[in-house]
């Protein structure tokens, strides 16, 4: 890679599921590559994307321009050219946290989804809404469930996965569920065509 393809951004979001929607934007936006997401040990977790110092710049600003609009807290650095220990420390694979149970970083799997399928996400604080969110959402429409994030302070992210019309379904099912249980829904959203970058750090 270049020196001028070289330049580290990091942009940290207040909690995952915006996270992930900011993610899709980054890779959406030219010259820039996601590298991972890390979390924080608690709900915070950070974006990495390298390219071209304009680029990673232009794509860090207009994230934290997003998660602004989202409500959520943002904040962002750009590193021009940092050093390879930098980069190696911001590469390394993922590690798992027997203690918090979860992984400490999502970084890109090659066996990413052929077809840009739609994502819904529905985020909460605190687990039993979540679940029963979930069956609701599996109930109510033609999804499929495919992950549940925790990241700490109990915040609990679940993705589901089909058209747009049957994961903005299922979605709207899990927040009324959400209320109506008197649960804490902190995010609930759909990425109609996810970015295939975006889409290898998921499960599929």
């Amino acid at each position: 890679m270049p020196a001028t393809d070289n330049s580290l951004a990091l942009i940290e979001i207040g909690n995952l599921a915006p996270t992930l929607l900011v993610a899709d934007r980054c890779a959406k936006a030219a010259g820039v590559r996601i590298v991972a997401i890390e979390g924080t040990g608690a709900a915070e977790q950070c974006i990495k994307l390298l390219g071209p110092t304009d680029a990673v710049r232009a794509a860090a600003e207009a994230a934290v321009a997003l998660a602004k609009t989202m409500g959520t807290a943002s904040t962002h650095v750009v590193l021009p050219n940092p050093r390879d220990e930098i980069h190696q420390l911001n590469q390394r694979p993922p590690e798992w946290s027997p203690m918090l149970e979860l992984f400490d970083a999502i970084a890109p799997k090659k066996d990413h989804m052929d077809t840009p399928e739609a994502i819904g996400l529905l985020e909460t604080q605190g687990l039993v809404a979540a679940l029963h969110a979930t069956d609701d959402m599996l109930k109510s429409a033609n999804v499929r469930l495919i992950g549940k994030e925790k990241i700490g302070a109990a915040y609990v992210t679940i993705m589901v996965r089909g058209d747009v019309a049957s994961v903005t379904a299922a979605i709207e099912a899990g927040k009324q569920t959400v209320s109506r249980l008197g649960g804490k829904l902190i995010m609930a959203d759909v990425i109609p065509r996810p970015h295939a970058e975006l889409a290898q750090l998921l499960p599929k």
